[in-house]
């Protein structure tokens, strides 16, 4: 993506609504099935600047791969020796090592040409019983300024994720829609985006809103998150989520 991005990135990750409530729909899930590990060896496949390696580290020792050397650099304060370059798509790590791998809205990137090659290699480094959590851009008629900005390639509907985890000889234990609640604000945007295609073409999605809108969208993804923890699930929404599983 954009070099500017990252930056914007390392700066805001810590306190922005959306990292923070993604970060809570990603718990809700793992902690049913690691509550009780500490010792997990994990995988954050397209780490950017580190923020989710350093969250992931809960359950067990990290070690983040990225592609772009500026990501890498910001990632360094955060988990100094465990990040390392690589593309997701040739992984250069052994097989049959992690438990737990995570891949954050990176399949979705130009950089990643095909996504089912990418998802071979996730698969050969797990181990058998080991775990994906995935998360990817929602709808490609969603598409706007900010994927374009990040070196967006494709957004997918849950049906299409399901399809690409069951040909890489995936299970799937759970799937769904996320970040749902705030949904028409997203397609607003896309809206005035498509009317005024200059609307935002110099700002950046992940700028730090207002503190007290901050904690507002913050709350409706902590809400989400309830929601999955308790067995629920969302049947539109701007992201997918998904876990499967190594047999």
């Amino acid at each position: 993506m954009e070099l500017y991005e990252y930056e914007v990135m390392a700066a805001v990750e810590g306190e922005h609504w959306w990292y923070r409530g993604m970060r809570a729909l990603s718990a809700a899930w793992l902690d049913q099935v690691y509550s009780e590990h500490t010792d997990l060896q994990i995988l954050d496949a397209g780490c950017g600047t580190g923020g989710n390696a350093e969250f992931l580290q809960r359950y067990g020792q990290v070690v983040g791969l990225d592609l772009e050397p500026l990501a890498l650099k910001l990632g360094q304060r955060r988990l100094p020796g465990r990040l390392l370059r690589g593309s997701v798509a040739a992984l250069p790590l052994q097989s049959n090592r992690f438990d737990l791998v995570t891949s954050f809205d990176v399949l979705y990137h130009r950089a990643v040409i095909d996504e089912r090659v990418a998802l071979q290699e996730t698969v050969r480094v797990l181990r058998p019983g080991g775990r994906l959590l995935l998360r990817l851009p929602a709808y490609q008629w969603l598409t706007s300024q900010h994927d374009r900005s990040v070196h967006g390639r494709h957004r997918y509907t849950a049906g299409e994720t399901k399809s690409l985890l069951a040909a890489a000889g995936l299970q799937l234990e759970r799937l769904s829609y996320i970040n749902s609640l705030l949904l028409p604000l997203p397609v607003l945007q896309r809206m005035v985006e498509r009317v005024l295609p200059s609307h935002g073409a110099t700002a950046s999605d992940l700028d730090l809103p207002n503190p007290l809108v901050n904690a507002m969208l913050q709350s409706a993804l902590f809400f989400e998150a309830a929601w999955l923890r308790a067995g629920g699930r969302f049947p539109g929404g701007l992201s997918v989520l998904a876990l499967a599983r190594k047999a």
